[in-house]
């Protein structure tokens, strides 16, 4: 068992299967039960999600997916988010800088386009 990687069950090819098979009976479910209530579709998908995903997090695959975006989770906390008067100031200057951009390229283009004319005739 050299080649498998560490922690890394020998059934984790049938649970990865199961997931497969779960998520193929959500899609088909769904396309058969049609005519049904879009409400008991939306309840029977949330239900094969979340078993398919308890499944998947069983693996050695799915549970270092878990951690890491556990791991991201927490990142997200630390971000210093900027206040509500520094997101709007930010925006409008770079709103300020696009126009400015836009008028330069606008200007240019009329420019190039003038002695275009004037070279052609």
């Amino acid at each position: 068992m050299g080649a498998r990687a560490e922690g890394e069950s020998r059934f984790d090819g049938l649970k990865w299967l199961l997931v497969v098979l779960l998520v193929a009976a959500g899609v088909t479910g769904n396309m058969y039960f049609a005519d049904e209530s879009l409400l008991y579709r939306v309840i029977a998908l949330l239900v094969l999600a979340v078993v398919a995903g308890f499944i998947a997090v069983q693996t050695a695959r799915g549970a270092a997916f878990f951690e890491l975006l556990q791991g991201a989770r927490t990142e997200i906390r630390k971000v210093v988010w900027p206040s509500r008067q520094e997101g709007t100031q930010t925006t409008l200057i770079v709103v300020a800088f696009v126009l400015i951009a836009a008028l330069i390229l606008w200007g240019l283009d009329t420019l190039l386009g003038w002695l275009a004319s004037l070279v052609i005739g």
